[in-house]
């Protein structure tokens, strides 16, 4: 299993945190297929989080096909060639609007900020 922290001082909600790192580590094949994701209720308190918020994250990663929930026999990770990407992209791009928004910065700049980060 990889290990997963949690920010308090992140702009980034602690579900969306949880969510990332266990995106991350699939795209990247450090959980492999096949491997099953710790109850919901255990990470939860492993990272001091309610089970709500560790929901919250497997249910997205879910919507983006990135695992599959089989009730009682948990939540196991899918290949990552399962996943669409322009989803996951577009919800990413649309968390990452949301974000400039709320800071108030203009969209000239989150361009660049963007452009940026692609060329790296």
């Amino acid at each position: 299993m990889i290990t997963i922290s949690i920010d308090p001082r992140s702009t980034e909600s602690p579900s969306t945190q949880v969510k990332a790192a266990l995106m991350s580590a699939i795209v990247a094949e450090r959980l492999e297929a096949g491997t099953r994701l710790p109850p919901i209720r255990q990470l939860a308190g492993d990272l001091g989080l309610a089970a709500n918020t560790v929901a919250k994250a497997y249910k997205d990663l879910e919507a983006d096909g990135f695992v599959a929930s089989n009730g009682r026999r948990g939540t196991v990770v899918l290949a990552p060639s399962a996943a669409a990407p322009e989803p996951v992209a577009q919800r990413a791009a649309d968390e990452f609007a949301a974000t400039i928004r709320r800071l108030g910065l203009d969209p000239a700049t989150a361009l660049s900020m963007v452009t940026d980060a692609l060329a790296r």
